[in-house]
């Protein structure tokens, strides 16, 4: 079966358009004009940063920087400030910012989709995250032209991830997709070969990553068809950008504007620094020397986790419970009847999904841009109509208790509502979207790390007796 396929892939896909040749059993890329164009940009900027990092752990690596209390140590290592993550980071009022931008500033600036797009494309945010530079069309255009080249699916990979049951979560079968995929790592092979200089490892990295990155929407939008149109598949359309050929290929709408949603939550999800479970996850499968796809089919893992990528799917059923209520009672939503459904929902113990956020201090500036979009584009969305309405019932309510941080929205919220009302309706596929868009980022920072020899992650674990002890000790003093 893998010959069989490994002879049809030959066959169809050894030809100058698309730019691979065959080493051995494996495929390989030409560096492309682009792809080189990324790589002498990130050898640079290494040579500006890597000797900063070496003084930091030569002069300066017994500075304390920070304490660790014993609440960060029980509390899920939350605040402890531990790794370095240069591509994004959070802001308690601001929110995420790539390269020191706010999305708002790096939405605006980012080249669109021709010939009217209004939203950033997030092939650009890509080069954003590798580069701290706001790419050009041009060089959007023939990035967005070497990920078509590569995202074609080999024969295996098709067969592994159609001989799922479609039963099966669309994460698991996502994460089983990219697994799929890690015997054609450049990486992983150039490595095993031996000679492979530690100075080298990131652009073996960085291929593998731009060919993830490439093929993730191709595995994605065939787990979608399979599981929920009777395997009845879309061709990618290579006229159309890494984002709108991920939403053609969905084929749940024929409208310009699902596409410009999709761009625009592909950009907005993309990075959000590196201590979220599945970021953090994918760097440390990363830094024991795993390739892309080893890491970032674990990060999937922990994506799935509903702590951390199903709030948005919760969101919309939480808002879908909250419409028929309304319907059950024959009225019409208000500030009164939501708020009444929100007070029954904290009386029995539950959270109202959407509100509040680890960090930031603010409203989410993710939710406020798709707020922007959904005023413009889906203001007469009874789902969005009733989100309005929670927007302006459900923080006060929060506020009140005394307990919560943050009572505001967060990108959450509406994430699921902008979806469905584009014909995206099965909410159990949404956190995939999420893991299209965080493919980004991920692989942003990986490459990264290994461009800066970031070392394996090995933390130092301790029992509850020598934490109880050393809270003794202290206290003491």
């Amino acid at each position: 079966m893998i010959l069989s396929s490994y002879n049809m892939l030959s066959r169809h896909f050894l030809s100058p358009r698309i730019g691979v040749v065959v080493l051995g059993s494996r495929f390989y890329h030409h560096a492309s004009p682009v792809i080189q164009e990324l790589k002498t940009k990130v050898e640079h900027l290494v040579a500006r940063e890597q000797p900063r990092l070496l003084e930091l752990k030569k002069k300066h690596k017994n500075v304390v920087v920070g304490d660790i209390t014993a609440g960060m140590v029980v509390g899920g290592m939350r605040g402890i400030k531990a790794m370095i993550t240069d591509t994004s980071d959070l802001d308690p009022v601001e929110g995420i910012r790539y390269r020191g931008r706010s999305l708002k500033e790096v939405n605006e600036a980012l080249p669109k989709a021709p010939p009217n797009g209004k939203v950033g494309l997030p092939e650009g945010a890509f080069w954003l995250l590798m580069t701290g530079e706001v790419p050009t069309p041009e060089v959007v255009s023939h990035l967005n032209e070497e990920l078509h080249r590569r995202s074609w699916l080999p024969g295996d990979v098709i067969e592994a991830i159609d001989a799922l049951p479609t039963s099966m979560h669309p994460m698991t079968q996502l994460s089983i997709g990219i697994l799929a995929m890690q015997p054609y790592s450049q990486f992983t092979q150039k490595y095993r070969q031996g000679g492979l200089a530690k100075k080298d490892y990131w652009e073996y990295i960085l291929d593998d990553a731009i060919t993830l990155i490439a093929r993730v929407p191709q595995v994605a939008a065939r787990v979608y068809r399979r599981s929920f149109y009777n395997s009845i598949f879309i061709e990618t359309d290579p006229h159309l950008d890494w984002a709108g050929n991920f939403a053609n290929m969905l084929g749940v709408s024929e409208d310009e504007n699902f596409k410009e949603a999709t761009r625009l939550y592909l950009t907005m999800h993309a990075d959000h620094e590196g201590g979220n479970v599945s970021s953090h996850t994918t760097h440390l499968v990363g830094s024991a020397l795993a390739d892309p796809f080893y890491a970032w089919a674990a990060g999937v893992c922990g994506l799935a986790g509903p702590l951390h990528g199903l709030a948005n799917q919760e969101c919309l059923n939480w808002l879908t419970r909250l419409e028929k209520y309304h319907q059950r009672l024959g009225i019409e939503p208000s500030v009164e009847s939501v708020t009444q459904y929100t007070k029954e929902t904290m009386a029995n113990g539950l959270v109202v999904p959407g509100y509040g956020h680890a960090v930031l201090r603010a409203t989410d500036p993710r939710y406020a841009i798709e707020r922007e979009f959904c005023l413009e584009h889906i203001a007469d969305d009874p789902m969005f109509k009733l989100s309005e309405i929670c927007y302006k019932t459900i923080p006060p309510i929060l506020k009140a208790t005394g307990k919560v941080q943050n009572p505001y929205p967060n990108v959450d919220a509406l994430s699921g509502t902008m979806m469905q009302h584009y014909g995206l309706k099965e909410s159990d596929y949404y956190t995939v979207t999420f893991a299209v868009s965080r493919t980004i980022g991920v692989m942003a920072q990986m490459i990264w790390a290994r461009a800066m020899a970031m070392p394996i992650e090995r933390p130092k674990s301790v029992t509850l007796d020598w934490l109880a002890k050393a809270v003794m000790d202290r206290t003491k003093e």
